[in-house]
Parts: structure tokens; C-alpha cells; sequence
């Protein structure tokens, strides 16, 4: 296979069909190498064509109170008053680094989804 850039959606779908046939290459061969070079250029093409922006911090925090069966007076913890729970998750008010750092750490949800807001 000649190593270039994947450009075309053809070409992508060639390219995921050849990760198909090296799926099982042992390492140290022709084969294992050239299946590395692939996945590489299937990454760069899907980073390019089908790139996921970072979710609403809201709707990020949301998605994990209701995970968690959190309700609005949960969150006092890690927002202070009842007052400020509700400006925040009505969009009235932007989160603090340190209400982005309590969140991120508690709840796991990535910091780049919280500062995205």
C-alpha cells in the first residue's frame, strides 16, 4: 500500500475494508506496520470529517444530575445557594473555575465540556 492522505469518503471506506483484511497482523511484520499507518490515517480523516465538539456545560451537568438521580438542591454543594443552582442551570450565570473543578472532580465530566460554555 502507498501511505497517503485519505481525501474522499471512497477512499476511507477502501481504507477501513484493508483494516478488515490486516485486523490480525502480527506485530513486527509488513503487514502490522502498514496497519498502523492506516489507523493513523483513519484517524486524521475522521478528526477532520466527522469531528464531535464538546457538549453544552449545562447540558453536560444536566445529563449527569439525572444520571446520578441529583436533584436542583443536590447542587447546592457545589454551587453555593439555591439561588445561584438556578441561575446557572437556567444560563444566568457562568460557572467559576471552582465550580469547574468540583464538577470535573465529582462528577468526572471533562473540564473541556464545562469551558466550552
Amino acid at each position: 500500500m502507498q501511505a497517503k492522505l485519505i481525501k474522499t469518503e471512497e477512499e476511507y471506506n477502501n481504507a477501513l475494508k484493508r483494516m478488515e483484511v490486516l485486523f490480525d497482523a502480527q506485530p513486527d511484520s509488513e503487514e502490522f506496520e502498514e496497519a498502523e499507518l492506516l489507523i493513523a490515517l483513519i484517524e486524521i480523516y475522521e478528526d477532520q470529517k466527522y469531528k464531535i465538539d464538546a457538549p453544552d456545560p449545562i447540558e453536560a451537568i444536566k445529563f449527569r444530575m439525572e444520571q446520578e438521580g441529583l436533584k436542583k438542591i443536590d447542587m447546592t454543594k457545589y454551587f453555593g445557594t439555591r439561588g445561584r443552582v438556578s441561575e446557572i442551570l437556567n444560563r444566568k450565570r457562568s460557572l467559576t473555575l471552582a465550580m469547574i473543578k468540583k464538577l470535573h472532580k465529582e462528577f468526572g465530566i471533562p473540564a473541556e465540556s464545562l469551558l466550552a460554555g
